[in-house]
């Protein structure tokens, strides 16, 4: 056993409708069980193939609410999380995380603002609306990441910069050495890039390792940067 506080994961298929939209994403329609091996785990794989759907289940078994925020958060701006919840059954470490996390992009908006409607005199807002996008993220990773948290962290580079991307992979790497857990579904070829993360890929119909350059983030990125004059060419019908 590894010093994970989510050890692995195991899904109840039984416990899913038979007509549900679950049992036809390819790769999660045959997965019975996931462990995960490293204080870090990417998810990576085309948009529907099942990461984020696969991460809102861990988290909320986990004890996170579905929208996002700390296991404090509790509210619900619209009910659109799956049954995969129910159906989820986590292996936990013997070690339990001090802190945590939930972030996803797309609610951000919905937590903080819910963020402030927490505050008060012993918890000020942090203010996230009077900061852009990036630096809103920014600044809840350097509130919330600590050494011997779980984190789960659903597309964080959406709002940042490819710098901030940097500042942001440095945060989960220090954090990680210190004990910390992160599962985090990402498209980003920087933060990907951490050194000694395990990358799971949903793509070719099963969630399965991946190495680094052998993902679409990398290899697309590579492919345009080293080609950009003829890729737009051809994709655009124009002269460059």
């Amino acid at each position: 056993m590894n010093g994970q506080f989510i050890q692995g994961i195991r899904i109840e298929w039984n416990l899913i409708g038979a007509k549900s939209y679950l049992r036809n994403i390819e790769a999660l329609n045959s997965l019975q069980e996931l462990m995960f091996k490293k204080p870090v785990t990417f998810f990576v794989g085309e948009n529907g193939s099942g990461k984020s759907t696969l991460l809102e289940a861990i988290a909320v078994s986990a004890g996170f609410n579905p929208e996002g925020g700390t296991k404090n958060y509790s509210f619900s701006t619209y009910d659109s999380h799956s049954e995969l919840c129910d159906a989820v059954r986590l292996v936990r470490g013997y070690n339990r995380p001090g802190s945590g996390y939930f972030l996803r992009a797309e609610s951000f908006y919905n937590v903080a603002t819910k963020e402030k409607e927490y505050s008060d005199f012993a918890h000020p807002s942090e203010r996230y609306h009077e900061k852009s996008h990036g630096e809103s993220f920014l600044a809840l990773a350097q509130k919330y990441f600590k050494g011997g948290g779980l984190y789960l962290l659903d597309e964080p580079e959406a709002a940042l910069s490819p710098q901030r991307q940097l500042t942001m992979l440095a945060e989960i790497y220090e954090c990680a050495k210190h004990g910390a857990q992160f599962i985090v579904v990402t498209h980003s070829p920087i933060l990907l890039g951490l050194p000694g993360a395990e990358i799971l890929t949903f793509d070719e119909g099963t969630v399965h390792p991946c190495e680094y350059e052998d993902t679409d983030s990398y290899i697309v990125t590579r492919m345009f940067i080293n080609n950009r004059e003829m890729i737009l060419r051809r994709l655009l019908s124009i002269e460059v």
